[in-house]
């Protein structure tokens, strides 16, 4: 049975640096020829494309936030001069922002992760990612099928009917959230199943939200559940995923990826804590050294499994103030966005961990009546930020600082 998804997964170090220099060259050249923003940068720091012909000459530009890409893209939509004006893409994706991002059309996007986890032909797969606007839904899709497995999608239906559709249609494996799998498996046991014993669920990976340890012991002991993580952006796709033996994200093919200083943008010293700035190599998005703000190092050592890539030690957090709840990003500029049209009031945002699942509170501070204000600020924050708010709290004003912080994180991950 072929245990990889194709054999650039096995080549040596030096064959893939080369390898993916040429294609980073290639690509700065496109770049230069048809993206504006790009062209603009290179006058700006006195560069020509000739200049960068190796992933060290990536360390020439400048590292770009999403902060910075959001902002681009609403003085200049779509693809803020990232792309050609001829671009032909097969779809369009939007992510909170609003960020569009032109489906970058590799077979292997997310392929290689769900091959690494043990995904072929004959396993069914629940998709419980949405399938609408965003881009999770289709890429997954995408790269369950070119895992070889059947895909249901699922999407975000209720807990209910996910577990009928696990019944029914005889589900072996699960893409989405470790915390909508846990809810999934709760409601089974509500509705009178248990879920080891009366379904087929064996295999399980996860993307858009840490897999807590103990939820991972939970999954695997108690359920008979192979878990696995992968890892990515919208604005990037894949970056990384596990492999059998767990030790690590071997980062995908199609990705250069840096370990860098925040401030400075430049590559810290080997196996020390940086930001995760990834360079997708495409035709079609001219996106260089896009700044995850995850906090990662990279793991000394080859793996057991084969593979040659270098891993990635998984994240150890968030550079600066935005957070990722749910899979999805909630920033400082989204949540000013929403000061500006209620002037009236002022809030902070917490995020906590109830029974292994994200869980938003928002206190605000207003002289307006209770239900009307929740209701009002509840509609204005899922526009901009899509997250669901859990619980609202009015309280009188005086009891928040202008000095506190829009957002608390008050996650612990161990």
């Amino acid at each position: 049975m072929k245990t990889y998804y194709d054999d650039s997964e096995t080549r040596s170090p030096e064959q893939r640096e080369a390898e993916q220099g040429e294609r980073l060259a290639s690509m700065v050249r496109a770049a230069n020829e048809k993206s504006l923003r790009v062209r603009e940068t290179f006058a700006e720091l006195g560069i020509e494309s000739a200049d960068i012909n190796t992933i060290d000459d990536l360390q020439k530009l400048p590292v770009i936030s999403r902060e910075a890409l959001v902002e681009w893209e609403l003085k200049e939509p779509p693809f803020g001069g990232f792309s050609g004006q001829d671009v032909t893409a097969e779809r369009i994706f939007i992510s909170p922002g609003p960020v569009y991002e032109p489906h970058l059309m590799e077979h292997s996007l997310w392929g290689r992760g769900y091959r690494a986890a043990g995904f072929r032909t004959g396993d069914i797969v629940l998709n419980t990612f949405s399938y609408h606007m965003v881009a999770a839904g289709l890429t997954f899709h995408e790269g369950l099928r070119s895992a070889g497995a059947t895909v249901v999608p699922s999407g975000t239906s209720g807990t209910e009917t996910q577990v009928a559709l696990i019944r029914d249609l005889g589900i072996t494996g699960y893409t989405g959230t470790p915390s909508f799998l846990k809810a999934i498996i709760d409601k089974a046991d509500a509705m009178g199943y248990s879920f080891r014993n009366d379904f087929g669920v064996t295999r399980a990976v996860f993307v858009a939200e840490p897999l807590e340890p103990s939820l991972r012991q939970v999954f695997e002991k108690e359920y008979g559940i192979d878990t696995y993580q992968m890892y990515g952006a919208t604005e990037v796709g894949d970056i990384a995923y596990e492999c059998s033996e767990k030790k690590g994200w071997h980062i995908c093919e199609e990705v250069i990826v840096e370990i860098v200083d925040p401030a400075t943008g430049l590559s810290v010293e080997e196996g020390a804590l940086g930001e995760v700035v990834v360079t997708r190599l495409n035709d079609l998005f001219f996106l260089f050294r896009f700044g995850t703000g995850d906090l990662s190092r990279v793991m000394p050592g080859p793996c057991s499994c084969g593979r040659t890539a270098l891993r990635l030690d998984g994240i150890a957090g968030r550079v600066g103030d935005a957070v990722k709840v749910r899979g999805l990003f909630i920033t400082p500029s989204q949540l000013n966005a929403i000061k500006k049209v209620l002037k009236d009031i002022n809030f902070q945002v917490v995020i906590i961990r109830e029974s292994y699942r994200d869980h938003l509170t928002v206190t605000i501070e207003s002289d307006k009546e209770g239900e009307e204000i929740k209701n009002r600020f509840r509609s204005l924050f899922h526009d901009k930020c899509t997250v669901k708010i859990d619980t609202i709290e009015v309280v009188d004003r005086g009891i928040l600082s202008t000095e506190d912080k829009l957002i608390v994180d008050k996650r612990d991950w161990k």
